[in-house]
């Protein structure tokens, strides 16, 4: 064969692949077969991978809210916005003493190593994801008791990515991208200006998954934090995998951080489940192998346990498309507790034990999703409640706070990420694409100016 008769090869064989891609995106994409609820529960459906030569991308291309627009709250709930005009909300905690902190954050910003992730940012863009981390922690304070915040002032700032937050004791903690860092705290005060301590370095450079959460063991003698991988499912080579896909167990007299946990692709909320004690987390599984797979998840940790990033996915699911498997770690991958869809990117998670809402939403959890872009129809992008009985979860998820996909299901008022519980009992959601923190309660006697509320009914809770 000539070189004039290679060029022409080589040009019909990328017009084949550009038609192809053209058809598959465009004239026939991939589409779930199954519905959201299908990988939902304890007994998930898993159907055959249906990986496809250009991924699904799906995206709510974001429009924000008016001023008097507010996500919808099911039957016997009200919302109101506790906080608007913020600079990307993330992440919540509510200190002692009623004062609300939100990390107004995002991702380091530090260049893509490759093209697939210089093309993940790309989508993360048109997301409403790529904007500027402001660094920064800021405190909120109702002072009238109206749901309302009323007072706002920069806690803490010049950060790197900050997201998760704990306070032990006369010490603040702050997790950034890189590193957790220790202040001290006074109560009350508006914000910290004394320098603080680095208590230990974690997994930073280029971060496909950057957020890193804490929580505080009861007893205030260690952190749990949150590493999520490096890549999909280990495309990078697993050299760049290390310290990652974990919650490690961090102790704070000494500053050692142990693996608590393996094999969690992209581990964000962590929660004390009540009545068991148990810890629990949110994870967000794989992408790029269809629609229906994989769901997302919340799990009880068990403390050593292994539950199979990147090898495999709920248990012993080999994903091939990891090469070398490890056969011995997928034989001892442990199955995860509940599934909340695929795709939904199930983030921020709170029991509601301590809430004041009506009773039937005391026990069992609340869940942020986030919302999915590798699935056509779109999933999450609400708020629900998984009913728990015994420390486990007991029901179907039921929905709690809709409406941050506008009607034509092609645009996002918000997305809801963080979720906290205020000093009243009332739950706060973080919404990052809205710029705004809701606030969800009871149905009161008589609704409030701004408030959207439900008729007073009870959600039917499916076994």
């Amino acid at each position: 064969m000539n070189r004039t008769s290679r060029y022409l090869l080589a040009a019909g064989l990328i017009v084949l692949a550009v038609g192809t891609a053209t058809y598959a995106l465009v004239i026939r994409p991939e589409r779930a077969q199954l519905p959201v609820g299908a990988g939902e529960g304890t007994r998930p459906k898993l159907p055959q991978p249906n990986a496809t030569f250009i991924p699904t991308v799906n995206i709510a291309r974001p429009i924000g809210w008016k001023d008097d627009e507010a996500p919808h709250p099911t039957p016997g709930l009200a919302v109101k916005a506790f906080a608007r005009g913020l600079n990307h909300p993330r992440w919540l905690y509510t200190l002692p003493n009623g004062d609300v902190l939100v990390a107004e954050t995002n991702g380091p910003g530090t260049d893509a190593p490759n093209l697939k992730m210089r093309i993940a940012k790309l989508i993360q863009g048109m997301a409403g994801a790529d904007t500027p981390s402001p660094n920064r922690i800021m405190l909120l304070r109702d002072t009238d008791g109206d749901g309302v915040a009323d007072e706002r002032t920069v806690f803490l700032d010049k950060l790197y990515s900050p997201f998760g937050m704990a306070l032990v004791g006369d010490s603040f903690y702050v997790a950034n991208a890189n590193a957790i860092w220790r202040f001290p705290y006074q109560e009350g005060e508006k914000s910290i200006t004394a320098p603080g301590t680095k208590v230990v370095d974690l997994p930073a450079g280029y971060n496909h998954h950057w957020t890193k959460n804490i929580l505080a063991s009861p007893d205030g003698q260690y952190l749990y934090v949150t590493v999520g991988s490096n890549s999909n499912v280990g495309e990078n080579g697993l050299q760049a995998e290390e310290g990652r896909a974990r919650i490690n167990r961090v102790t704070l007299a000494t500053g050692e951080m142990a693996p608590y946990a393996t094999g969690l692709r992209n581990p964000n909320g962590l929660a004390w489940e009540p009545h068991s004690g148990a810890l629990w987390t949110a994870v967000n599984e794989r992408d790029e192998i269809g629609s229906d797979l994989v769901p997302d998840y919340i799990t009880a940790v068990k403390e050593g346990a292994f539950y199979g990033w990147p090898y495999s996915y709920y248990g012993g699911h080999v994903d091939e498309r990891v090469q070398p498997q490890n056969h011995d770690l997928v034989s001892k991958a442990v199955v995860p507790d509940y599934a909340v869809g695929a795709h939904t990117a199930s983030l921020g998670i709170v029991f509601g034990q301590s809430s004041s809402l009506p009773e039937i939403w005391r026990n069992g959890l609340f869940i942020a999703q986030h919302g999915s872009w590798n699935r056509r129809p779109k999933s999450g992008y609400k708020v629900v409640f998984v009913p728990f009985q015994g420390g486990l979860p007991s029901g179907q998820p039921v929905d709690v706070l809709t409406g941050f996909l506008a009607p034509n299901k092609k645009q996002a008022h918000g997305r809801p990420v963080g979720l906290a519980l205020d000093h009243a009992g009332a739950l706060l959601v973080a919404d990052d694409v809205g710029n705004a923190i809701w606030r969800v309660g009871g149905v009161p006697e008589q609704a409030q100016p701004g408030q959207t509320t439900s008729p007073e009914t009870q959600p039917q809770m499916q076994p």
